[in-house]
């Protein structure tokens, strides 16, 4: 059973990395199932409400941001709510299949059944070429990597 509030720290941890592994499958169709039917979204600038407009705004996220790899990390917690620092890197498929890191930071609120209802994203694109991945292929488990310090 998901973690249900009010969020311990352990229950929050897990919830950050039990989103981690579903956001990683890239897979919009399961993604949604960890939001409420009328879940609300700012993604940047995109506002989006119920599990159609983020399925259709996810199935267009992943057909751009190709080979995607994505790392989230607890910030903060109370009650009902999550904060969450997340990194992630992907080719962009709309510039050249050029290497980018997204840096951004998440406000997560849910219901009583632990069911995400809010998600407000705010996130940062910037190139880094091959060379300055950290989720390479060889990286088996994105855990396992250091963030460096100036990235944290």
């Amino acid at each position: 059973m998901a973690p249900r509030p009010p969020f311990t720290l352990e229950s929050a941890k897990q919830k950050v990395k039990l989103a981690q592994a579903l956001w990683n499958t890239r897979d919009p169709s399961r993604v949604i199932n960890g939001y409420t039917a009328t879940s609300i979204w700012r993604n940047r600038d995109h506002f989006l409400r119920g599990h159609t407009e983020i399925k259709s705004f996810l199935t267009t996220k992943w057909a751009r941001e190709r080979s995607y790899r994505l790392r989230k990390e607890l910030f903060s917690f109370h009650d009902n709510k999550i904060a969450v620092q997340f990194w992630y890197e992907y080719q962009d498929a709309q510039d050249k299949m050029r290497w980018k890191r997204c840096y951004g930071l998440e406000h997560w609120t849910f219901d009583t059944e632990g069911v995400m209802e809010k998600r407000m994203m705010s996130g940062n694109d910037v190139e880094i070429g091959e060379e300055g991945r950290w989720f390479g292929e060889r990286v088996d488990d994105v855990d396992t990597v250091t963030i460096p310090s100036g990235h944290f």
